[in-house]
């Protein structure tokens, strides 16, 4: 391998958005923040959690619950 082509690792720091946090080296280096990590991602703790990113969720329940959306009206067959 070539000498002086390869970036250097850093220790990083890494904290989640739930408190928990670890180190790891990047090639970035100083800290980084993330919103979900292993400790309580729904895929690795098998327990529900919704990801609610800028109230997607809360859009789309107010936008159904009225009832009024187009696909939700039911449309009559005429002959």
């Amino acid at each position: 391998m070539k000498e002086g082509i390869h970036p250097k690792y850093e220790a990083t720091s890494v904290k989640c958005g739930c408190g928990n946090s670890f180190d790891t080296r990047t090639v970035r280096g100083g800290e980084m923040k993330v919103d979900i990590c292993n400790a309580c991602h729904p895929f690795y703790t098998g327990k529900l959690k919704f990801v609610d990113t800028a109230g997607r969720i809360d859009k789309f329940q107010k936008k159904f619950a009225a009832g009024t959306y187009g696909s939700l009206k039911s449309k009559s067959k005429k002959k």
